[in-house]
């Protein structure tokens, strides 16, 4: 591969038994054949009119033209914008996260500075307005993950071995960043004196709560009732609840342990998770034994969860919610279903595994620990264009006693072992999954899987090798003109199979022609604006396609359905993630994560030097807040 995007070699398949099911092997031929034909809606299912829209939500149903002027493909150590609009930058890697924070000294830096700083590889972004319950545009929170820091990159000389120096640099570059910001005229800045502005990392204090809670593997000698954890890591994207708190999902934490995983009774389940004991940040258990396997066995149970955040109460402890199930989150959005009981979508990143949804059993409104009762799933797709969510719950199927699951903890605990049981459909890299808020429609980001072969294809995932990734489109019913997010059997079709549809190899397809700009590869997460229309960033364009990752508008519905126009450009060696817009759709932030990955790029010799382009300062993830220059809203 061209660059050497770490995120490439996580989610390595781990599953088992991702063999392809019997009944999708007797139907493949007929897939293959006439792939136009498979989904209850043919391949672009889901209807290109749009579907039942609910007036009651204030959105539009994604059908408005995009009017911005596409730019062209780039492989440059800049970003591009469309013509008149404006990208400016927030705020970068090691930038003071509050008034009197230390400044950015990267070749000098310790864990107490930048534990006052804005984190490494930002991700997944939220915006909440200011004060909390306005629909303010103009004064918010803006909340971020912070996924990897990479020595080679952020420290000078390309360290193999990491001093314990180092090691609390990294420790403190990762987790979450709450800043508040402003907008004046059509700027946005940083407001450093706000009591709002928080760094959480790997040494910040959270409770476990939910099914895993006290739990004997959640049990470790620093912490001896499982209750209580140190820090989050490796957040990728995310989500937020309608109660005003973000969620940030803890992916790869596989690589963050030490020591030998092949002994004792968690041995099989880390074998599952990819827990090896040689991850490339094992230097972490050579200075603290808590990440270190033969002296503190279960921490490692401690992470791979979701994290509840109130952004409005700096005091407040993370939450880490159990029952929302254990493995490589990519993210944790909601959607509040017909009947005020919430559901929480996401995806498993690594190649070969599941899609997951949480439904609550209350209703909103009915307290704060919500995410912690009620019903896990996991999504089986069939080739009939239905599909079926399979509850993963205690004593139900072979989630029994007889296959190790003793209670719900432990089905939470080995989420994925449970889900492959229960006959889950394993997937292309499940990234972001989103419900669109007018018409309910679930959309699920397969980044790509270069790695399944051809007689692994299922009905969701018929390419094999896919190299350029997909997004699949859920459809639930409706009840009383609303959708019913709660529903165990639901409707899917394809949204777009991504790769340049003039080479045949690609099997790329989509709804509508689109420009030798438009198409695109390895789409990661997505957002909808205002009106309704979905905007997708991309991981991996780079090694797929030959040019740098970008970020792409398209309608969902009307006569230019899935059909995406390419918006912005990252440089060299990024990823681009974390879309995200003010309430008026005037603002689209975008996170440019890892710029400079490239293959042998260094912290001395790097591939870019964006954003500063200075001497001594390597490339820096920052946030981009993006405006039109007339004011009007992005996309026109």
């Amino acid at each position: 591969m061209k660059n050497d995007h770490w995120e490439e070699q996580d989610g390595l398949p781990v599953n088992p038994t991702a063999e392809t099911p019997l009944e999708e092997l007797i139907s493949r031929r007929m897939m293959l054949k006439g792939m136009a034909a498979s989904g209850a809606f043919g391949l672009f299912g889901c209807a290109s009119g749009g579907g039942t829209i609910i007036p009651s939500l204030a959105s539009g149903d994604g059908s408005a033209p995009l009017t911005f002027a596409e730019i062209g493909r780039t492989k440059d150590d800049k970003h591009h914008v469309a013509p008149g609009y404006t990208a400016q930058i927030l705020i970068r890697q090691g930038d003071p996260i509050r008034a009197g924070a230390p400044q950015y000294r990267p070749e000098q830096q310790t864990g107490a500075e930048q534990e006052q700083q804005f984190g490494t590889d930002n991700d997944f972004l939220a915006f909440m307005s200011l004060p909390k319950g306005s629909n303010s545009s103009t004064r918010g929170l803006l909340g971020s993950n912070h996924e990897n820091h990479r020595a080679n990159i952020c420290f000078p000389g390309n360290p193999s071995s990491l001093s314990k120096q180092q090691v609390e640099v990294q420790m403190a570059a990762q987790g979450f960043s709450i800043i508040e910001i402003a907008k004046e005229g059509n700027r946005w800045r940083h407001v450093l004196d706000s009591k709002y502005n928080r760094r959480i990392s790997t040494n910040t204090e959270m409770r476990i709560s939910g099914p895993a809670a006290g739990h004997a593997r959640m049990q470790t000698p620093s912490d001896p009732s499982g209750r209580k954890v140190y820090g989050t890591f490796n957040n990728c994207a995310g989500g937020t609840t309608p109660w005003g708190t973000m969620l940030t999902a803890e992916e790869n934490v596989q690589n963050y342990f030490a020591g030998d995983a092949s002994k004792g009774p968690e041995a099989a389940a880390r074998r599952r998770y990819g827990i090896t004991g040689k991850g490339r940040y094992a230097d972490w258990g050579r200075y603290f034994d808590r990440f270190n396997l033969d002296k503190e066995a279960n921490e490692h149970n401690r992470f791979g969860w979701i994290v509840e955040i109130d952004p409005y109460d700096p005091s407040s402890r993370p939450v880490k919610r159990t029952a929302l199930g254990r493995c490589a989150h990519e993210c944790a959005t909601h959607a509040v279903s017909h009947d005020g009981r919430v559901a929480i979508y996401s995806g498993d990143d690594a190649r070969m595994e599941h899609v997951y949804k949480f439904v609550t059993n209350g209703k909103m409104g009915s307290g704060r620990d919500l995410l912690d009762d009620g019903v896990l799933y996991a999504a089986r797709f069939e080739q009939n264009g239905k599909m079926r969510w399979l509850p993963l719950v205690h004593g139900q199927g072979p989630l029994t006693a007889a296959n190790g699951f003793n209670s719900q903890a432990d089905v939470v605990i080995e989420l994925r072992r449970a889900a492959t049981l229960s006959g889950a459909t394993p997937m292309d890299r499940p990234e972001d999954v989103e419900a669109h808020p007018l018409t309910g429609r679930v959309y699920v980001v397969l980044t790509y899987n270069e790695q399944r072969k051809p007689d692994q294809v299922n009905a969701a995932n018929p390419r094999g090798p896919n190299k350029h990734g997909h997004i699949v489109e859920i459809v639930p019913p409706l009840v009383d003109g609303k959708p019913d997010h709660t529903a165990i059997e639901c409707d899917w079709g394809f949204f777009l199979l991504g790769g340049d549809p003039k080479v045949a190899e690609h099997g790329a397809r989509y709804a509508n022609p689109v420009s030798d700009n438009g198409w695109l590869a390895a789409p990661d997460n997505v957002a909808f604006d205002p009106k309704g229309r979905i905007w997708i960033t991309t991981d991996g364009q780079d090694d797929w396609a030959g040019f740098n990752d970008s970020c792409y508008g398209a309608n969902v519905s009307g006569p230019n359905r899935g059909v995406p126009r390419a918006f912005f450009n990252g440089p060299t060696g990024c990823e681009m993630c974390g879309p995200c817009f003010t309430p008026d759709g005037k603002t689209l932030f975008l996170a440019v994560q890892h710029p400079g990955d490239d293959k042998g790029s260094t912290f001395d010799k790097p591939s870019t030097r964006w954003p500063d382009f200075q001497p001594g300062m390597p490339p820096r993830g920052s946030v981009v807040a993006i405006t039109k220059d007339d004011g009007g809203e992005i996309g026109g």
